[in-house]
């Protein structure tokens, strides 16, 4: 299940379930452990061959001194399926990060992918988040704060880090197997982990502007799932953030996937109630069933 390959003379971590059916290859979020896709994996492994594989830098997969883009991204993933010999179209899941990492792909090897499934993917538009007045939300979370957290900490020891991170588990991730939980902790201590994220947010923009240029998207199945505003904001409002930030926000990450809708013309829209930006751990089944009707619509 668990195993490595060399990609670009790295050492990579890889996650494969499941010998038959159409592949169906998960691209994870910024920073985010495939094995939080553990109750999807293995669901429609039943049917289906799964991937899943950590970018350099997270788990156990080596980072050396480069620049992590989306264009790196894509081409570890044309490497990895040439590496597992997996010539048929597969269906492409990404999430958050990983899918503007998904958009990127499609455009540049559109005929290795059936579907395209969007989870609350991050937006080639993202500047646009920029301009929102969000001074609660944005308090101490900017970029620039962030990259330099990022920069502490990759420069420390992982056992440097241990002292200082002390991992947090939310209640669906508490929800999943104790060897799974205990993967996830080690997994948020380790230095490669925010050097990998660092450089992430410190190229996504101008990846967005390099997706968004590269000409009209292909006329790719896609399926675009975003989160359940209500929800979110709900959720928010009871950490006593202020509501009228929320819905700004909300409103404008839902044009944001509404346009991604707009990507194909073979599309669909659709949003997960009561799931916030993790839905495969809000709503695992709410995945599950819709890659599940997308494979009885293409029998």
């Amino acid at each position: 299940m668990r195993s490595f390959v060399s990609l670009n003379n790295k050492r990579v971590e890889i996650f494969q379930e499941g010998d038959h059916g159409t592949p169906i290859l998960i691209l994870t979020g910024m920073g985010c452990s495939f094995d939080e896709w553990v109750e999807v994996a293995e669901a429609l492994s039943k049917t289906n061959k799964i991937i899943m594989f950590h970018r350099p830098g997270l788990g156990e997969s080596e980072i050396e001194e480069e620049n992590r883009t989306t264009t790196s991204t894509i081409e570890e993933v044309h490497q990895l399926l040439a590496i597992l010999e997996i010539v048929e179209p597969v269906i492409l899941i990404g999430h958050s990060y990983g899918g503007l990492c998904a958009q990127h792909f499609t455009k540049v090897y559109p005929h290795k992918v059936r579907t395209l499934v969007l989870v609350d993917s991050t937006s080639h538009d993202l500047e646009k988040l920029d301009t929102l007045d969000l001074p609660i939300l944005n308090q101490n979370s900017s970029d620039k704060e962030w990259l330099e957290d990022c920069q502490t900490y990759a420069d420390l020891t992982e056992k440097e880090l241990r002292k200082i991170i002390l991992p947090s588990l939310t209640e669906n991730q508490k929800r999943l197997p104790v060897p799974v939980q205990e993967r996830l902790n080690s997994f948020q201590q380790k230095p490669n982990l925010y050097k990998a994220m660092k450089s992430e947010v410190e190229n996504w923009k101008a990846d967005a502007k390099i997706i968004k240029e590269l000409g009209p998207f292909p006329d790719t199945s896609l399926l675009v799932i975003g989160r359940d505003k209500e929800y979110v904001i709900q959720q928010g409002v009871e950490e006593g953030l202020p509501e009228s930030e929320l819905m700004l926000l909300e409103n404008t990450w839902e044009q944001l996937i509404k346009e991604q809708a707009k990507l194909s013309g073979k599309s669909r829209l659709v949003f997960a109630e009561k799931s916030g930006h993790s839905v495969h751990l809000d709503r695992p089944d709410y995945i599950i069933a819709a890659i599940q009707e997308i494979m009885e619509a293409q029998i």
